[in-house]
């Protein structure tokens, strides 16, 4: 039977082979790589705002320009498609329509290529055509500004034929000295490697709309047009008498160019590529004869502004506070929108957030149009309510509050949706005033700025992060990490006079020209150039922040027997009144509570200090990565300090994540410290120096005060919000902690009536 049962299994697996290879002959064989065919394909950048080696990449196939989708995208794919643009290599590519939706077919999807193809069309994908993806998806590619030798642009359909990618103002009257930032001049667009102009014929306020809003302008104002034409007509020496000594024409009668003509914009767009528009073929030297070039003048935002503007704008700002601002954003003009509400600042949710949306929230600021809408909070993520979700602006409006938008529930969205803006701000120069010498790399180095023509160091006396933030701000490389005292180890360059001592920022500055420092005479303890300022940049930074409604639920009181206190005294937790105190015998009062810290940036909070410095504390028997961590306070209504206490960071790890967020850092067994993007770090009541010591405090009224970070040791994306409030009612036996909030969280007048409270009269919480 066994015999017979063997010998009828293998005539079943013969006969199953032989027709599984029946059926593998007639099925057909997986396809290879897709190879397009027909015509040679065509490709071509385009997009806004972008340079000449960057963009969304489009391809002509079919007689039809259409867009590849991002999914599945790679560097490899963008490898193969800047070789067919004529550039040696990719740097980088984009996804999520980054330079804006193209429109027509969606000619490829699911591409994936090794990166050594010669055509897009070897590269596997699902077929031309076929894509389950929206123009939302396009993507795009950055590439290595290095030209193929030999490339012919036979494949690149001509720039100026359909796009319009620079765009400058020329200023052309002009004092002594040329004023930044230029608001009124002649409008020209990159054309090869010059610049060309724009005929003013059927030119209006939209289009002066669109161009100021490029130029980092909430808005344009009426230029006088016989000015340009007297000054385009009239001979150079005729000109000068007319306009007078104190002005002269900056540029004289020069070759016109025009490029571009019948400008049609409706003023919402953000960039003039996507007004319509023509441009002159062939011979455009006779063009635009009963025209001139298009002259455009701006009206700076607050910022910006000079002179007697200036002090209009500030006055009509002080009038009332605004509904609106940015925060979280290393640079001026970008940052997460907050909004406020009843009283309350919050944020809003990115649900269909859009250019249009962000562009009137950055004219709103004083900022021209809308670089990026942002979402997925890539500004970090705010904290409170969620007071606006699915705003759909026109573009029109002039506040984001006219906007159409819909009241949110819970449920709807979360700060991981937070919106976010980058706007146009105008260009001012600051960064050719600065520079770094010596780092490893292009975000570190000692300092070095211009005063007048002479390039020199900064003194590094008073250097703290900062100082260090707004010279991260103004060479444009995001936040500070760092600020470095002692750069004996960047000594790469000749400069060796210190130009700039005293230098104290308050954190907001443009340029550290704009902080305070000594005038002429320099006083500086360490001149040497080992001493010399120095930073190290990063584009990303932590935010800190303390969850108060935890602090207000489990405050209470404890007297501690001071034989428990030895530990708490050694390391100064403790009033300067329990020295005197009759140790062991006695207690000391304690305002005790619970505190969690959450790190809502977009990098995770580290000590300053590496491992190898960071002090044993035999007594607790841990290691303190930040000698102070928190200050802890008990104020009078009027500011007056009554008790204090402060935390050392014991130990900075991940208590607890939010889902899908996977903790990094622990204390145990010497391990790294930190609080990663996304976790927090919670401090229990019941811990030794998580208290103030109220011993000494007669029965009142007070504001309990915690600040994280307060001595700014590690750089954050936002210290305005380390600070968090509470009122209290103490009657010398029980506390009542309420009201607690985020320093930053309310509006000017319920902060003043938080400051103002009157006190308790009894127990009873409203």
């Amino acid at each position: 039977m066994g015999s017979c049962s063997t010998w009828a299994w293998q005539e079943l697996l013969v006969l199953l082979s032989s027709l599984w290879l029946w059926v593998g002959s007639a099925q057909p064989t997986p396809p290879g790589p897709t190879h397009a065919s027909g015509p040679q394909l065509k490709f071509r950048l385009a997009g806004y705002p972008r340079k000449h080696n960057e963009g969304r990449v489009e391809v002509f196939y079919n007689d039809e320009w259409g867009t590849i989708c991002d999914d599945d995208f790679t560097l490899a794919n963008a490898h193969v498609l800047c070789r067919h643009l004529g550039f040696v290599a990719a740097t980088g590519w984009a996804h999520s329509a980054k330079y804006g939706k193209g429109v027509g077919r969606i000619w490829l999807d699911n591409v994936n290529c090794a990166g050594g193809e010669k055509s897009i069309g070897d590269c596997k994908h699902r077929g031309w055509g076929n894509s389950d993806c929206s123009h939302e998806e396009d993507a795009g590619v950055i590439c290595k500004d290095e030209r193929i030798p030999g490339f012919k642009d036979s494949n690149v359909i001509e720039t100026e034929q359909s796009h319009v990618e620079e765009v400058r103002l020329r200023p052309v009257v002009s004092g002594a000295r040329r004023q930044l930032p230029v608001t009124e001049g002649i409008v020209e667009v990159r054309y090869k490697d010059g610049w060309a102009q724009i005929c003013d014929e059927g030119w209006d306020s939209q289009n002066s709309r669109v161009v100021c809003g490029m130029m980092g302008f909430p808005a344009e104002k009426k230029v006088n047009r016989n000015f340009y034409k007297q000054a385009k007509s009239q001979p150079k020496q005729k000109r000068r008498e007319d306009i007078g000594s104190k002005k002269r024409l900056f540029s004289e009668r020069q070759q016109l160019n025009y490029r571009l003509h019948s400008v049609s914009c409706t003023g919402t767009e953000v960039h003039l590529s996507m007004c319509t528009f023509e441009f002159y073929r062939g011979n455009a030297s006779a063009a635009c004869g009963a025209g001139m070039p298009a002259v455009v003048s701006c009206v700076p935002g607050p910022l910006f502004a000079t002179g007697n503007a200036h002090k209009k704008k500030q006055r009509q700002q002080q009038q009332g506070q605004p509904r609106i601002r940015l925060k979280g954003g290393a640079k001026v003009g970008e940052g997460r929108v907050e909004v406020l509400k009843n009283s309350e600042w919050g944020t809003i949710c990115d649900d269909r957030w859009n250019l249009l949306s962000a562009s009137v929230v950055c004219r709103e600021l004083g900022f021209g149009s809308a670089k990026e809408a942002l979402t997925g909070a890539r500004m970090g993520q705010g904290t409170g309510p969620i007071h606006m979700n699915e705003v759909q602006c026109l573009g029109t409006e002039k506040s984001l509050w006219s906007c159409p938008f819909k009241n949110i529930t819970q449920e709807d969205c979360k700060h991981t949706e937070d919106a976010a803006i980058r706007c146009n701000i105008p260009y001012m120069g600051y960064e050719n005033l600065i520079r770094l010498a010596g780092g490893r790399t292009a975000f570190e180095g000692r300092v070095e700025v211009k005063r007048g023509s002479k390039w020199g160091t900064v003194c590094s006396d008073g250097w703290t992060t900062k100082e260090a933030m707004v010279a991260c701000r103004q060479l444009g490389l995001g936040y500070s990490l760092h600020a470095v005292t002692e750069t004996w180890y960047w000594d790469a360059s000749n400069v060796t006079e210190m130009v700039l001592s005293g230098v104290k920022c308050a954190g907001h500055e443009m340029s550290l020209s704009h902080c305070q420092h000594h005038s002429a005479s320099l006083n500086c303890k360490n001149t040497g150039t080992r001493f010399a300022a120095g930073v190290i940049c990063s584009e990303t930074a932590s935010d800190l922040l303390l969850h108060a409604p935890l602090v207000q639920e489990t405050a209470y009181i404890e007297d501690r027997p001071l034989h428990m206190l030895y530990c708490a005294a050694e390391e100064n937790c403790l009033s300067s009144s329990a020295r005197l105190a009759n140790w062991p015998y006695g207690h000391r009062r304690l305002l005790r509570f619970s505190s969690q810290i959450h790190n809502n940036g977009r990098a995770d909070f580290r000590p300053k200090a590496g491992r190898h410095s960071w002090v044993w504390h035999e007594c607790h028997r841990h290691y303190h990565s930040m000698d102070i961590f928190t200050h802890y306070d008990i104020l009078t209504p009027n500011g007056t300090k009554v008790a204090e206490g402060h935390k050392a960071s014991f130990c900075l790890e991940d208590t607890e994540c939010e889902e899908d967020v996977a903790k990094r850092y622990e204390c145990a067994n010497f391990g790294e410290q930190g609080i990663t993007v996304g976790c927090w770090d919670l401090y229990r009541h019941d811990i030794d120096c998580q208290w103030i010591d109220i011993t000494d405090v007669k029965p009142g009224n007070y504001i309990l005060q915690v600040v994280i970070n307060p001595n700014f040791e590690v750089a954050e994306s936002d210290f305005t919000n380390n600070a968090m409030k509470c009122n209290c009612k103490y009657d010398g036996h029980r506390i009542w902690v309420h009201s607690c909030h985020i320093g930053d969280a309310l509006s000017e007048e319920a902060n003043k009536r938080f400051e103002q409270y009157p006190g308790q009269l009894n127990n009873q919480i409203s």
